[in-house]
């Protein structure tokens, strides 16, 4: 009967720790789909889980960092949900590629049209960013999660490194080196198409080369079996003509 009651308090324990400490795991954060590498572009992914259990996650609000701004950002679309884009003017212009850009995208809100992401569940926002820093190793987008109850939940707090992790941590993306072609995975993908596109066209005129081949070939056995045709015929005529004188 002891053993019994200790395990039973044990488990009601544990279910209490777990209880408490799962808003931590279950935070809004953000992940690259493969490497983020400076200097290039990458496609990166908000998860966003519902943490009540008698609410539903209707917005998603995303700031984007000041300190190093972002020339593109890019959201797909996602189905159920509509998307608003907000631009800043900055301090001090951005050069892409030759030209000068004066304005980026600070902020990108995702509103629910229909009930959101329910209890149980959660949701993916896909958005390409580019061109990454060179100069930092991570980059940091607040977030605020509001709940069809009206509540808003801040993920803002910036965890520091040999910290514990805060309460309502910031989505971090962490970023890794520079590409070797100094492009990153952008160029990488475009390089990739070229090729298979080199490839694709190499094998076409390799087909054609072949059928052009075959085609002479052909040809050729169609005029020789004519020849020969022709010879059975011509013997077949002379040899009658012989037997018959």
């Amino acid at each position: 009967m002891k053993a019994s009651r200790i395990a039973a308090a044990g488990a009601v324990a544990g279910a209490a720790v777990l209880a408490v400490s799962s808003p931590c795991f279950a935070h809004v954060s953000v992940q690259p789909e493969g490497e983020a590498a400076k200097g290039g572009y990458a496609v990166v992914g908000f998860k966003v889980p519902n943490e009540r259990d008698n609410a539903s996650t209707t917005k998603l609000e995303v700031t984007f960092p000041s300190d190093h701004p972002l020339s593109s950002v890019l959201p797909q679309p996602v189905e159920g949900w509509d998307i608003k884009i907000t631009k800043s003017r900055l301090a001090e212009p951005l050069e892409v590629h030759g030209k000068k850009i004066d304005e980026a995208v600070t902020k990108v809100t995702w509103t629910a049209k229909g009930d959101g992401i329910e209890p149980g569940f959660y949701q993916k926002f896909p958005v390409s960013v580019g061109t990454l820093p060179e100069d930092t190793d991570q980059l940091v987008f607040k977030a605020l999660q509001t709940y069809s109850n009206k509540e808003v939940v801040r993920w803002i707090e910036v965890p520091q490194e040999g910290q514990d992790e805060p309460d309502n941590p910031a989505p971090v993306l962490a970023l890794s080196a520079p590409a070797e072609d100094g492009h990153g995975h952008g160029a990488a993908a475009d390089d990739k198409a070229s090729d298979d596109a080199e490839q694709a066209s190499a094998e076409t005129t390799a087909a054609s080369d072949d059928s052009g081949g075959t085609d002479t070939t052909a040809r050729v056995l169609g005029v020789v079996g004519i020849v020969v045709g022709a010879a059975g015929v011509a013997y077949g005529v002379l040899a009658g003509r012989r037997r018959s004188a």
